[in-house]
């Protein structure tokens, strides 16, 4: 018999219309979870997002919250269902979770955060009313699992050395091994197949987004090797992408590109390159890692849980193109260490990053909470 659990992703719920990693891994936490032998229901759609830090809208989805949390239990309660466990993902300082630490007060049921992130600073300024939330969110989590590696320190810094976290490595249903499709696809992205093909996946908005695009086209004007460069994406920033790699022959735009046109065409490149500009982890990089596509990128955050420095990949110090350059450049200069890390790219994901590995670990640690 499964367990029934509760699910509430207060950034963006899994289901939104808008593709995004945070709606990625939303979706595959529900079905890790339900791999697990949970009952996994989506307790609330509310997007919690406060970008502008004004006190008043905080306080406003803080009552919305509250009553969210009432009306949940009385529509839980007709039903004849009651959750075990109430499990959130992504909690940060502008979007926390105003429903779930009531229901669980109410209910006397065990809380869990996946992706939470503290930032003492925040306790002064605009978002001081939702980081009092957060922390007392963080409080009361009896288990705090981490994609990025760089959020536990400042977890520690809150509740102590004894915080409940645990390492949840990022996951993904593992595509199937790509087929050589490479001349099919030379003909159709007007590439030589004879050349090495680089490839990036991320959307063109701005912000951190626009940096990294623009530390590529920074790297690919020092780059020396006869190699083309694949752009998979689009958004708002497209414009100002295409002007930073204006005049460049060896570029192709496909623009956004659905799963199925995709994965052919990342498992038929050479190598993934991106500079992962405050990156914290990056989905497209475990995908290109998943089809035996070797990576390098910017050593920010959590990119080098995902690219293993000299076994599938290399990493770059930050916000350095001209060592970005220098290490595609070195790369494609020796393919003996190029194929030796294709070679241990899928069996690294397969181990370490699939949805079989996450479900086993978040059944590991979740099953004891649901029956204290």
């Amino acid at each position: 018999m499964t367990t029934p659990l509760a699910f509430y992703a207060p950034l963006k719920p899994p289901d939104h219309p808008n593709p995004s990693g945070d709606r990625l891994l939303a979706q595959l936490l529900m079905s890790a979870l339900d791999r697990a032998g949970f009952d996994v229901r989506l307790a609330s759609r509310l997007r919690s997002r406060d970008g502008t830090g004004q006190l008043s809208r905080q306080q406003r989805l803080e009552a919305l919250g509250e009553r969210l949390a009432q009306r949940l239990l009385r529509h839980w309660q007709r039903q004849g269902w009651r959750p075990r466990l109430w499990f959130t993902y992504h909690l940060y300082y502008k979007a926390p979770d105003w429903i779930g630490p009531a229901v669980c007060r109410a209910l006397g049921i065990p809380y869990v955060v996946a992706e939470a992130s503290w930032a003492a600073k925040r306790a002064q300024g605009p978002w001081a009313y939702s980081q009092h939330q957060l922390k007392a969110s963080l409080a009361l989590a009896q288990c705090i699992f981490t994609f990025n590696p760089a959020d536990a320190p400042g977890l520690r810094q809150l509740l102590g050395n004894t915080a409940p976290i645990v390492e949840l490595p990022p996951f993904l249903q593992l595509p199937p091994r790509a087929n050589d499709e490479r001349r099919t696809l030379a003909h159709q992205y007007n590439l030589d197949a004879a050349r090495p093909w680089l490839i990036s996946v991320a959307m063109m908005r701005p912000g951190d987004k626009l940096a990294s695009y623009r530390q590529l086209a920074q790297a690919l004007r020092l780059v020396q090797a006869d190699c083309q460069l694949l752009l998979v994406g689009d958004g708002s920033a497209r414009a100002s992408v295409a002007r930073a790699f204006a005049d460049d022959r060896r570029v192709r735009f496909t623009g956004q590109l659905a799963t199925d046109q995709l994965l052919p065409l990342l498992g038929a490149c050479d190598l993934m390159v991106w500079p992962a500009v405050n990156e914290a982890f990056g989905m497209a990089l475990l995908e290109a890692q998943a089809l035996g596509v070797p990576a390098i990128a910017g050593d920010y955050g959590g990119v080098g849980g995902i690219v293993s420095d000299g076994e599938t990949g290399r990493l770059t110090p930050r916000d350095r193109p001209e060592l970005l350059a220098a290490a595609i450049d070195d790369t494609l200069a020796h393919p003996t260490r190029l194929a030796r890390w294709r070679r241990a790219c899928r069996p690294r994901a397969e181990a370490r990053h699939s949805l079989d590995a996450a479900a086993r670990l978040l059944r590991r640690e979740l099953e004891p909470l649901c029956h204290d």
